[in-house]
């Protein structure tokens, strides 16, 4: 099985799973994976996200360092999905030169 918590894992499997950022909208803003869905974390925690996700493909729940995010992952769990935290979170991702978007189309940068 693939390690999902790897940000170059994740990049290499991302047309298999579901990426749900939980960070702030001005770190979202600044750069995200692309594909990703934003939902932050007290929205998650809310009950939030069904709309967006299904229970049909794993979930990879995103923040800055992969301290949020595993929250999120916690509560998407005891929702029923197979839920993931990238353990080191965007800042992994950028030191490994993974690809972001931004809302200014330019590249990604984290936040």
């Amino acid at each position: 099985m693939t390690d999902l918590t790897k940000s170059r894992e994740l990049h290499d499997h991302l047309m298999e799973v579901q990426v749900v950022d939980v960070r702030e909208p001005y770190e979202w803003a600044a750069g995200r994976i692309e594909g990703a869905v934003h939902i932050q974390l007290n929205t998650l925690m809310g009950g939030a996200g069904d709309d967006l996700l299904t229970k049909d493909k794993p979930v990879v729940v995103v923040c800055r360092s992969g301290n949020r995010s595993e929250l999120g992952m916690l509560m998407l769990n005891a929702r029923g999905y197979e839920a993931h935290n990238l353990a080191l979170g965007m800042e992994e991702w950028a030191a490994e030169g993974l690809p972001m978007v931004s809302d200014g189309g330019g590249p990604g940068r984290v936040a």
